[in-house]
């Protein structure tokens, strides 16, 4: 048996989400969906509630790693939760946990995901086109170390056939 591919797709929470970052963080879950692999997200709302939906409706595997020690407080399409009791630095299980990041917008608590996933070297492709903490990084790199570049895409299906290239 293989291993499935694991890609964390992070970015804004609610409030903060836009019906337009839903609808990208929903695509790129139908398509994580269609390419076999299993969808990971911090489990709560906005584009891990999107994106989860979107994995679901395609028949995909989901996993949610949240912040509390209690599952009811994972978003309806998690199949598997993990309630980590950890807060904020859940989001360091988040990066290790995948093979590859997908990032649709976001704010700190993102950049926080993405920084852990740059310590790791895990690679990255980020959505172009949403005002985000992480629009400066696109297509360069966090720091002058340069451990991963975070590759742009314009469309949900760019961006996971590029993060499937990557971790291939």
């Amino acid at each position: 048996m293989v291993k499935r591919k694991q890609i964390l797709v992070i970015g804004n929470n609610t409030p903060g989400c836009t019906p337009e970052h839903e609808k990208v963080a929903y695509d790129v879950g139908q398509e994580i969906a269609k390419s076999g692999s299993v969808l990971i997200t911090g489990g709560l709302g906005g584009i891990m509630s999107a994106s989860s939906h979107g994995a679901k409706d395609a028949n995909g595997l989901t996993l949610g790693i949240i912040p509390q020690d209690d599952p009811k407080f994972a978003n309806e399409y998690c199949d598997i939760v993990i309630p980590s009791g950890m807060g904020y630095t859940r989001d360091f299980l988040n990066a290790l946990s995948a093979d590859g990041v997908i990032i649709v917008g976001g704010g700190s608590g993102t950049l926080s995901e993405v920084c852990a996933a740059y310590m790791s070297k895990k690679p990255m492709v980020a959505i172009r086109g949403f005002d985000s903490a992480i629009s400066p990084y696109i297509d360069g790199y966090v720091d002058h170390r340069k451990n991963v570049k975070i590759i742009g895409a314009d469309t949900a299906k760019e961006s996971v056939e590029k993060i499937l290239e990557l971790i291939s």
